[in-house]
């Protein structure tokens, strides 16, 4: 039972900050088209479906590139986010939820951007962990020797940021009823993964509540790139 209890708040999790990338893009779930090829998500994506398959093709691939702490090996922290071992379902979840959120932060965030708060949600987890002395069953990584998704709901909480800085900045503006369902998307991602940490110890809610900060101090000081497709070129001419 406890098991099924935090898987579902898991995936409620995900879809929290899936719902609320699409309010802060202004999508639906069937209004995709039309948008920019999602450069770094394309690349997040398929540097984590090569690792599938390296490990399909060479049995030490996890030995070689997991993230066992007994091991050595400074890469571990980065070659082990695009190895999975939660099994079919798992592997199948952390890729589909990558690819997703990864596309969503590219539309918002811009490539660049989104590459760098994806290497932060690898890297703060584990300094942080070191920080407070936390380790073993009480870690703030959720990934068990492997997996992309404490990552992914990094990354994915930045967008929760955004989206209420964005109503907290339009509130002088009004929008009432709708600006209200969009910060409780946004506001029930930390306050959801602070009660799967406290509740379930559950590192997916933990790395979303850092994510979250990040991206609270990424909005704060500048607009990030566009975020609708690109429009059509105009002929124009310039003066000489």
């Amino acid at each position: 039972m406890d098991a099924v209890v935090f898987n579902v708040t898991t995936a409620a999790l995900m879809v929290l900050m899936f719902k609320g990338g699409l309010a802060l893009l202004g999508l639906g779930e069937d209004t995709l088209r039309g948008r920019r090829i999602p450069w770094a998500a394309v690349a997040l994506t398929g540097l984590a479906l090569a690792g599938v398959a390296l490990q399909l093709c060479w049995s030490g691939a996890m030995d070689a590139l997991g993230a066992d702490p007994a091991e050595p090996g400074w890469w571990r922290v980065l070659t082990s986010v695009f190895m999975q071992n939660g099994g079919l379902f798992g592997g199948a979840w952390n890729i589909a939820t990558l690819a997703v959120v990864a596309a969503l932060a590219d539309w918002f965030w811009g490539s660049p951007l989104t590459l760098g708060l994806f290497l932060a949600g690898i890297l703060l987890p584990e300094h942080i962990d070191a920080l407070f002395g936390a380790g073993g069953h009480h870690s703030t990584d959720p990934r068990n020797f492997a997996g992309s998704s404490g990552a992914t709901y990094f990354l994915g909480a930045t967008l929760a940021a955004a989206l209420l800085l964005r109503v907290i900045r339009g509130l002088r503006t009004g929008g009432g009823e709708a600006r209200g369902k969009e910060a409780l998307l946004a506001a029930g991602v930390p306050v959801l993964g602070l009660a799967m940490w406290f509740t379930q110890s559950n590192g997916h809610g933990l790395v979303s509540v850092y994510g979250f900060l990040l991206g609270a101090l990424v909005g704060l000081p500048a607009r990030p790139a566009a975020r609708g497709p690109r429009p059509a070129c105009r002929n124009a001419t310039h003066p000489a």
